[in-house]
């Protein structure tokens, strides 16, 4: 059996970013390590508290990414930032796209640091193939399921893969001609199906 990742570190931004903050992601990193997992999934965590738009709490984000990429090289991981559905913005996320993702990994600068895809979350990006396209070796994870057309729940009401309105094979499609070789996680969250 081959762990795919681990998901996920905690927020590292935003109100539900914890008081032992440096030790819950050195314990996310080392159990990646000693589970053989290739890559700690990151759910950035929400804006930070006081601010207004998204540009002080990227600020904060990417200067403690560059601290956590560097602990993580060091124990042989990467990192994969996770954009999340635009509906979790503000208390779970404050990276919504693929592009804005590619974008602090590349000024980040860390050969470990990449992007989960997870087509439940940026699916209806308008711009999605065309950011994937200059993906390079940065997607570190794929994540799979369907959005319902009727969807009534933000976090268990993902539908199996076909069931919804994604169009599964253009993004696959996408992700693979970038360059993806990876495992595919199936992340179906479903109150009706599980």
């Amino acid at each position: 059996m081959q762990v795919v990742g681990l998901c996920r570190t905690p927020f590292l931004v935003g109100v539900g970013t914890p008081k032992n903050l440096e030790g819950e992601i050195v314990a996310s990193i080392e159990m990646a390590a000693a589970l053989g997992a290739p890559v700690v999934t990151i759910v950035t965590g929400g804006t930070e508290p006081g601010t207004k738009g998204l540009g002080p709490t990227w600020d904060r984000f990417a200067d403690r990414l560059s601290h956590d990429c560097e602990r993580a090289a060091s124990c042989g991981v990467k990192l994969g930032l996770e954009p999340l559905n635009t509906m979790f913005g503000g208390n779970r996320t404050c990276l919504f796209s693929v592009a804005d993702a590619f974008e602090l990994c590349r000024g980040a600068d860390a050969p470990n640091l990449g992007i989960a895809v997870d087509v439940y979350h940026v699916w209806w990006d308008s711009r999605l193939s065309r950011s994937l396209s200059d993906a390079g070796d940065l997607i570190s994870g794929y994540h799979l399921c369907d959005w319902l057309a009727d969807t009534s729940s933000m976090l268990l009401d993902r539908g199996m893969m076909g069931d919804g309105v994604v169009d599964l094979r253009d993004i696959r499609d996408a992700v693979e001609n970038a360059g993806y070789r990876g495992l595919c996680e199936v992340e179906v969250f479903s109150s009706d199906d599980w």
